[in-house]
């Protein structure tokens, strides 16, 4: 009891002086002249992180000290957040009971998009399977930028670690790594005949070790399988094992050119070729679904002719887009993929 009397005591006490406590509201701000003021001063002034009350009045006053002490007395207290960072602070005379300044405060704003469809990239060990042993290129770099000649020990095939002979067509450095291809049949379109492009078989990999006259001699790093005289050379590619699918929003449409190894048919994880590229705005990462039309049967009862509808059976992963076709992989299927097969993307029903 008798505690509770003295919290009782204490309080009355401070009820009875707060009339002769100042509010921040009645403050009567000394006048501002001209040359309390910085001159040629920009304003508004931007918080920054890390700022004080000092930091604003060193900005805008000669004598900042003075201001500094009514401000820290009053002004924080009403207004806390004066100070965040990205504020921005003007001063005027006029703004007596706030210490002649006025304050802007940002807002976030919330941004409405509509929703995304993420996928995780594809595993890159299935990129490097499907990148690494064949590719299409154009006609025109069928022969590419140079070719085996010969080994130390004369023998007719190669294999990795072995030291070999090569011409080239373009300056090489040490270090610098060709691929060694042949070519296979030309691509043509099921529809036109037209020549897409000719696929190539990467054999393996060589570094340039030196220059020896006109020749470069070079390391056998890798050998899908035995290399030989005269197969071609090409700068290595760089293969990206971090493709993230991409939806593009235009429509495009084409089919299905090759199936690797010239299989009859293609399932989930098989490579395949399509006649889109970078001239459809096809690129590495492009998905695209795979359609099978639909037969024509016979109606049970009236024997007129009908067309089945056309039913999706896949999607595919673009890896290595050319001019006008394409190399992808097939990432889901429920039927068989053959030859001719539709392909399209999602804007395109």
């Amino acid at each position: 009891m008798r505690l509770k009397l003295t919290t009782f005591a204490i309080l009355c006490s401070m009820l009875l002086a707060a009339p002769a406590m100042a509010r921040t509201d009645e403050l009567v701000m000394p006048q501002v002249a001209e040359e309390d003021l910085k001159p040629n001063l920009p304003q508004p002034y931007i918080v920054k992180k890390g700022d004080t009350l000092w930091d604003i009045a060193h900005y805008f006053f000669r004598d900042p000290m003075r201001w500094l002490k009514i401000w820290e007395q009053n002004l924080y207290i009403s207004n806390p957040d004066l100070i965040y960072p990205g504020n921005a602070i003007w001063f005027s005379p006029q703004k007596k009971k706030t210490g002649g300044l006025s304050l802007d405060r940002p807002y976030p704003q919330a941004v409405a998009k509509p929703v995304e469809k993420h996928e995780a990239a594809i595993d890159a060990s299935l990129l490097l399977s499907a990148l690494s042993r064949q590719d299409f290129i154009q006609l025109d770099e069928m022969q590419g930028v140079g070719y085996i000649v010969d080994s130390q020990d004369d023998r007719i095939n190669y294999g990795a670690n072995d030291r070999i002979y090569m011409r080239l067509d373009v300056d090489a450095d040490i270090g610098d790594v060709f691929d060694v291809f042949r070519t296979g049949d030309p691509v043509k379109d099921t529809r036109t005949g037209e020549i897409r492009g000719v696929l190539v078989l990467h054999l393996g990999q060589i570094a340039v070790l030196a220059k020896k006259g006109e020749l470069y001699y070079g390391q056998v790093l890798t050998a899908f399988e035995e290399l030989s005289r005269a197969d071609r050379l090409k700068p290595a590619k760089d293969i990206n094992t971090r493709i993230v699918p991409d939806y593009p929003e235009q429509a495009v449409q084409g089919s299905v050119l090759y199936i690797r190894n010239n299989a009859a048919e293609a399932g989930q994880n098989q490579v395949i070729g399509i006649d889109l590229g970078v001239s459809n705005g096809i690129k590495s990462g492009t998905v695209l679904s795979v359609h099978r039309a639909g037969r024509p049967v016979p109606d049970p009862l009236t024997g007129e002719a009908l067309t089945l509808p056309e039913e999706k059976i896949g999607e595919m992963l673009v890896l290595v887009p050319q001019d006008d076709a394409s190399i992808a992989i097939v990432t889901r299927s429920s039927n068989a993929i053959n030859l001719g097969d539709a392909v399209r993307n999602q804007a395109l029903r």
